[in-house]
């Protein structure tokens, strides 16, 4: 039997990290300050799929 632990299935999120913003650009619409670029797609999903590891600088707003 498979079983599956729903913690190693849950992603990383930019929203509500202090370094997340939007750009309001069409083709590049969120962008991240600490390593500074925009993309397409959710920076935390760019630095997953470039790095292979979740972002380790994501600090919350409400901290």
């Amino acid at each position: 039997m498979n079983k599956t632990n729903k913690s190693t299935n849950k992603r990383l999120t930019c929203n509500g990290c202090i370094y997340f913003y939007i750009t309001y650009k069409k083709e590049r619409p969120w962008g991240c300050k600490k390593f500074g670029f925009i993309s397409k797609f959710s920076p935390a999903t760019e630095v997953f799929n470039t790095t292979g590891i979740e972002c380790a600088y994501r600090i919350s707003k409400n901290s």
